[in-house]
């Protein structure tokens, strides 16, 4: 009996145990569904999550103030805050560095802001930033309509801004056209919008829309102080250079932060792909707890399913013996028993894929992040299934096969 045949006979077995084929199937799906639809959306938050850090840049490293105490080696008596990053450290950063990388010197001037247009104001969720000239190299964002800053305006810091969509989407319709222009209000400070940025989207309300661009200048003399912490991006035209880069950066930021040799760096140092590959190498636990989950699932399909044909060699006792009388072997008998509970669990893990990638892109969507579709995971479902109906058909397969014709035509 050739492969089609004994696929086209498994598939009308199947078809004749509708009901209890159905069940097991149903089994199969559920544990697929879940084991596709976790992983899913866990990689399509973490490559959401990447492309919205990717706005650092690929060559892209950060120096930021201490936020923890710093312990001096002083008999360990002596813990102090860390200075903040001064606005004279951060220009004379910029200034040796120049020439080896873009630097850009930047300052969070309000976190949680509110912003107002005529009658019309947002929510207080806008990040307020004063950039300088090389703020958009070292960055990924991009102005869409209108213009940036011009070299006047940030070096006297007036009272211009660039805002993100969703400044537009609350305050102006849509429309970033008519934006362009008009005078908004932000912390009672009145600014002109010259420029609209282009969109990257919100993961895990990191807000990358959700801000307002002003020359530096005007952050410091409207929001600084003496208290304030200016923050450094350096973006590295070669990504051979980056290690390098950040290394003499290090010793650079030492001696302009005038720290002696016994004391401890009081600033940090981030690459801009750090916090996804932390986030990676935590989810891996999350992905092998998904796995032992979908798998526990499958191992409850899988007795069923065992059972399943269990019966159906009782059932089908008499049809193996007329089978065997007319010339069957052993091999297309185990054949017809191992295909139909392979194909079961195929059955199963389509309809189980079918259901967990819009599951999974769906929990992803309400979470910030974008369609895809996990070939990874397709490819393990299926792997997972053959084996499953491997597993679950071979015993009953190896009795099927094992009877004897005689007894088999005997049986009633």
């Amino acid at each position: 009996m050739s492969l089609s045949e004994i696929i086209r006979q498994a598939l009308q077995n199947i078809r004749s145990n509708l009901l209890r084929s159905g069940l097991t199937l149903l089994i199969i799906a559920l544990g697929i569904t879940a084991l596709v639809g976790i992983l899913t959306s866990i990689d399509g938050i973490i490559y959401s999550m990447s492309s919205n850090f990717s706005h650092l840049g690929a060559n892209t490293f950060s120096i930021n103030r201490k936020n923890e105490g710093m312990r001096r080696h002083n008999r360990g008596q002596t813990v102090k805050d860390a200075n903040p990053i001064s606005y004279a450290q951060a220009l004379e950063i910029k200034r040796r560095l120049e020439g080896l990388a873009d630097v850009s010197v930047g300052y969070n001037a309000r976190n949680n802001t509110v912003v107002k247009y005529l009658n019309k104001k947002t929510n207080p969720l806008i990040r307020l930033r004063g950039i300088d000239d090389q703020y958009f190299n070292t960055t990924g964002y991009e102005v869409e309509f209108g213009r940036s800053f011009s070299s006047s305006e940030l070096e006297y810091g007036t009272n211009k801004a660039v805002i993100g969509r969703e400044m537009i989407k609350l305050l102006f319709n849509d429309k970033p056209e008519s934006a362009l222009g008009q005078d908004i209000i932000v912390e009672n400070q009145r600014y002109q919008v010259i420029g609209v940025l282009k969109s990257k989207g919100s993961a895990m309300n990191e807000g990358a829309d959700r801000r307002v661009l002003i020359p530096l200048l005007s952050a410091k003399m409207q929001f600084g102080s003496a208290f304030t912490s200016y923050d450094i991006n350096v973006h590295v035209k070669q990504s051979a250079l980056l290690d390098d880069i950040i290394s003499q950066t290090i010793g650079e930021m030492r001696i302009v932060r005038g720290l002696k040799s016994y004391e401890e760096n009081d600033f940090e140092i981030f690459k801009s792909d750090g916090i996804i590959t932390f986030l990676k190498d935590n989810t891996v636990m999350l992905r092998s707890a998904t796995i032992a989950i979908g798998l526990m699932t499958l191992l409850g399909a899988a007795i069923g399913l065992m059972n399943i044909m269990l019966v159906s060699v009782n059932e089908r006792t008499r049809e193996i013996g007329i089978s065997k009388a007319l010339g069957a072997n052993r091999r297309t008998i185990l054949l017809q028993f191992l295909v139909e509970a392979i194909i079961i669990c195929q059955l199963g893990g389509v309809l189980g894929i079918l259901l967990g990638i819009p599951i999974g892109n769906i929990v992803t969507f309400f979470m910030g992040g974008q369609f895809l579709i996990p070939w990874a995971w397709i490819l393990l479902g299926l792997t997972v299934c053959t084996i499953v109906g491997v597993l679950s058909g071979l015993y009953p397969a190896l009795k099927a096969a094992s009877l004897d014709p005689v007894e088999a035509l005997r049986y009633e």
